[in-house]
């Protein structure tokens, strides 16, 4: 099934259906409109189409068709069993279906062998990327040192991506100084000078140059667990020295190696608020010492350096190198751009001179076949989706019928596509989390749901695991990341081709 149609198919999927419903219900009869109002229902006579935004007079509340309203509604028993239902609780919760709660269990005939393990918790804080891309990493660590229970450091990641992000937040206002303040491009950088998430290029930059570490070695400062208030610190000190280097950069006399002074105290001040808020972390190239104990209960203690320590990355059981993460690939489905379309996005990044972001564009059954041939290969995969749509974080379940809007408020929330959400700022990417196993119907072939290993501790979802039905994933999961030797050689040859560029505020720039 296509993921970017300019026709409908011959039966309509159910959401098209209630667009068309919606649409019909609007239409205006042609035989009793008056002269001023035209039909819309063809595109092909816009010519004749009067302005209405700009011919028709603004229309209050009228209060007495609200009185009506009102009056009408409650005097519906079920609207009333309905007002004492969902004023008293979150509707959300009020309004889930126990049906679908059921049926959504945690069966699945595709799995890999190995998860890992603990399930990880990022608490308040964004750093889903981080602990999804590490939870995919600690897999063949465990196995190579015959671990029960591994974390890598999310903690060292987040402290180096804070760090070089805040660098390239103010490269980029160097290279925007010609622009106004005011403009947009300058107001995205200034609105959000960095953030907690990121993307699969982002960890593999920061792998590159950083390594990893145990989390023993390196564990969570309360600043890492709820990043809120250093993040209010370094946003509010960028957004001056943003001012600052723009004044500097309309001065006459400010040099280059003026410039760059200014920029390293900068630097230097934001790696003071860092190293005294997350602790000074494991030096690149200095040698640590991790001691442990393995599933046999034996003392064992490994010498190496973070850059040392994630070049090595490698299980026999699963075939995991650091060579194969580098060449992993991203793919999205984004129906906004036709399938096979490479696509990045201008000035999103976080280390100068570190991979770019890039994605492939591909249909939602590309992007199924590869993660069911990935799984079955037995190799874990990072993903990104929305994932407060249509999901339930104590029972762990995303499922398109899960909350039943229409039977609390008489409306659908499905009545826009993929794209028209995307374009709409309704949804985007929004978290990452890795997927473990999928459920295949063993008669048609097509996949059902997918076991997801969340970052959210053991309190949420089934001792910290959800699960995703398929329709749910098509909706609002919109990349995943794999070996490019699960792509067909049409879908690798788009790496070849011309990227769309898009703009930093474009809804892939989001960061998971």
């Amino acid at each position: 099934m296509g993921s970017y149609q300019s026709k409908l198919s011959h039966e309509a999927t159910p959401h098209e259906k209630a667009v068309l419903d919606r649409l019909s219900s609007l239409q205006l009869d042609k035989d009793n409109a008056d002269d001023d109002y035209v039909c819309i229902a063809n595109a092909q006579t816009n010519e004749k189409v009067l302005d209405l935004s700009k011919s028709r007079e603004p229309e209050a509340v009228s209060v007495s068709v609200v009185t009506k309203w009102q009056d009408t509604l409650l005097s519906d028993p079920k609207n009333r069993l309905a007002l004492s239902a969902l004023s008293a609780a979150d509707p959300r919760d009020v309004l889930t279906s126990r049906a679908t709660k059921i049926a959504d269990t945690q069966v699945f005939n595709i799995k890999i062998p190995f998860e890992g393990g603990p399930i990880t918790n990022q608490r308040q804080s964004g750093r889903c990327w981080i602990f999804a891309s590490t939870n995919v990493f600690r897999v063949a660590l465990m196995q190579k040192y015959n671990l029960s229970d591994f974390e890598l450091s999310q903690a060292y990641l987040f402290f180096w991506d804070k760090l070089e992000k805040s660098n390239w937040f103010l490269e980029q206002i160097i290279s925007t100084a010609d622009q106004d303040l005011d403009s947009r491009l300058v107001q995205t950088l200034v609105q959000e000078p960095l953030s907690d998430g990121g993307q699969w290029d982002m960890i593999f930059n920061l792998v590159s140059k950083y390594g990893l570490v145990p989390q023993s070695l390196y564990p969570d400062s309360f600043n890492a667990s709820a990043s809120s208030v250093i993040n209010s610190i370094i946003f509010t000190k960028l957004r001056e020295d943003a001012l600052v280097l723009r004044g500097l950069l309309r001065s006459p006399a400010t040099t280059a190696a003026a410039l760059s002074s200014a920029k390293a105290r900068m630097m230097k001040e934001i790696h003071t608020i860092l190293t005294l808020t997350l602790g000074p972390p494991p030096a690149v190239d200095d040698e640590f010492t991790w001691t442990f104990s393995d599933k046999a209960g034996k003392a064992r203690t490994v010498r190496s350096t973070p850059t040392a320590f994630a070049s090595d990355i490698y299980s026999a059981n699963f075939r995991i190198t650091s060579s194969t993460i580098s060449k992993m690939v991203s793919l999205v489905n984004d129906p906004r751009h036709p399938p096979l379309t490479l696509l990045s996005v201008d000035r999103l990044g976080n280390i100068v001179g570190g991979r770019g972001i890039t994605y492939i564009n591909v249909d939602m059954a590309t992007l199924k076949a590869a993660c069911v041939d990935t799984l079955k290969a037995g190799f874990p995969i990072f993903f990104g989706s929305d994932v407060g749509k249509f999901s339930n974080g104590a029972s762990g379940i995303m499922d398109l019928d899960l909350i039943d809007y229409q039977l609390g408020f008489n409306v659908s929330l499905l009545g826009m596509d993929k794209a028209a959400r995307l374009r709409t700022g309704e949804s985007q990417m929004t978290h990452a989390m890795v997927l473990t196993a999928v459920h295949v119907d063993e008669s048609s072939g097509e996949t059902v749901r997918w076991r997801v290993q969340n970052s959210w501790g053991t309190a949420a979802g089934s001792d910290g695991w959800f699960v995703m039905s398929d329709a749910w994933m098509d909706e609002f999961v919109y990349q995943a990341v794999v070996d490019p030797k699960f792509l067909s050689k049409e879908v690798r040859d788009v790496l070849r081709s011309e990227p769309v560029v898009l703009p930093l505020w474009d809804p892939m720039g989001s960061l998971a």
